[in-house]
């Protein structure tokens, strides 16, 4: 049997309010702290959680905020992103289920920042051996 367009947005909704209870119950935050923390109402927060509401873009950052997480692990989740294309080690980092959504970002943010140097470094010494050299003739 074939999901419907409707039936698929549903299963989006169930899916991200699922990975939100997930990650709040990680970060061992109350329903209603968490509804403070994200300046969402209690109840609003509560129908995302069981699937019943698919938040914006907007409530997604402000929950991302809350729980201390990327918004875009968030937008990824919800399906207005498409997951980022990875690596072995992208990919080795985002299924590890031992740490948490900040841990990931931050492990990810730090591997980023060693590539783009490595590769600024590989570029400035290809600049530098691409030189001509100078005639030696006397």
């Amino acid at each position: 049997m074939n999901e419907s367009p409707i039936d698929k947005v549903a299963d989006l909704g169930r899916d991200i309010g699922e990975y939100i209870k997930q990650q709040r119950s990680n970060a061992k935050i109350s329903l209603r702290q968490l509804s403070k923390l994200a300046g969402v109402s209690n109840p609003y927060l509560s129908q995302i959680e069981r699937g019943l509401r698919k938040p914006s873009a907007e409530i997604l950052q402000q929950i991302a905020k809350g729980l201390r997480i990327s918004a875009e692990a968030l937008y990824v989740q919800a399906g207005i992103l498409d997951l980022p294309q990875g690596g072995p080690v992208v990919d080795a980092v985002r299924a590890d289920t031992t740490l948490t959504e900040r841990q990931k970002q931050v492990l990810l943010d730090v591997y980023e920042s060693f590539r783009r140097e490595n590769a600024a470094t590989a570029a400035a010494g290809t600049a530098t051996t691409e030189q001509p050299e100078p005639d030696n003739k006397e």
